[in-house]
């Protein structure tokens, strides 16, 4: 019974959201923002990638599109939107960021790694809020200003970068769709259950964050640096351990994201660089242990 309300409530929300999304001023968000958002169904996601820095890390200068792009996403609420938010900072731009977005009325829902062993260290503030889009809008921008986060658009990463990598391979294994971007090969791979957060269905789930997120760098004769992370429920965490370090992949950080997600959710990053082909492999045993779709 329990369920049926909170879908029910859930139901009623969208249907609610959906007639409000028409009514919220998206040109002043973008304005205040500075950039222009990617559009997927309701949800205006926004790129603050971190152009400015040279991270390596086992050798691999890691372009933005595998483990360097911050973003905030909003989606239509009752009441005005919700957004949610991973931005990336050095540890020396954590609390200046934390103390401004805190000051504006934001909350923070995580602070971690995503990787070990690279230099400069970054780490991601996650970051979530409820309310005028605008005035929201205005908080991230104000807290960014903290740091030396990119405040001007770049120019979009380049989908059409040669991937030297056997792309169909990929695609096969894992098993979904991949796409080129600023020289990188992304996946997105959604998992069968419905998530919510305080009873609002987080979809799509790509833009919201809450898909597993695959990336493939090339780094030469077939090889590529992997990271990312899995979606994953408490009873999936140490299976997808151990088919991935049982594959050659480390597991390099494993926390939450977010405070009342339903079900409750953990994110399990990971690194490799090896042959493309046997790690696609190696991460389709791991989303076997998932209740992940395939196309």
């Amino acid at each position: 019974m329990r369920r049926t309300i909170s879908a029910l409530i859930g139901a009623s929300a969208c249907l609610i959201a959906s007639a409000h999304a028409q009514e919220l001023d998206w040109k002043k968000v973008d304005e205040t923002l500075g950039r222009k958002p990617a559009v997927a169904d309701d949800v205006h996601r926004y790129g603050f990638p971190r152009t400015d820095l040279s991270v390596t890390l086992d050798g691999v200068t890691i372009k933005p599109s595998l483990a360097l792009g911050g973003w905030v996403a909003f989606k239509p609420v009752h009441g005005g939107a919700m957004v949610m938010g991973d931005l990336v900072l050095l540890e020396t731009e954590i609390n200046p960021v934390m103390a401004r977005m805190i000051a504006n009325g934001l909350e923070i829902t995580a602070v971690h790694n995503h990787l070990l062993r690279a230099s400069p260290a970054t780490f991601y503030m996650h970051v979530a809020g409820h309310g005028d889009p605008v005035k929201l809008a205005s908080a991230i921008h104000d807290a960014l200003a903290e740091s030396k986060t990119p405040l001007t658009a770049a120019a979009p990463a380049n989908p059409a970068l040669a991937i030297d990598l056997d792309t169909s391979k990929l695609d096969q294994i894992i098993g979904v769709k991949g796409q080129a971007n600023g020289g990188v090969y992304q996946f997105n791979v959604k998992r069968r259950d419905p998530i919510t957060e305080g009873g609002m269905p987080l979809t799509p789930v790509g833009a919201m964050g809450v898909a597993t997120a695959v990336n493939f760098q090339p780094t030469g004769e077939g090889k590529a640096a992997i990271t990312g992370d899995f979606v994953l429920t408490s009873d999936e965490v140490n299976p997808v351990i151990v088919a991935l370090r049982t594959h050659g992949i480390e597991v390099t950080a494993l926390h939450s994201h977010m405070l009342d997600e339903q079900p409750r959710l953990f994110f399990m990053h990971f690194w490799a660089n090896d042959d493309a082909v046997k790690l696609a492999e190696g991460l389709r045993t791991a989303l076997d242990k998932t209740a992940s779709l395939k196309n």
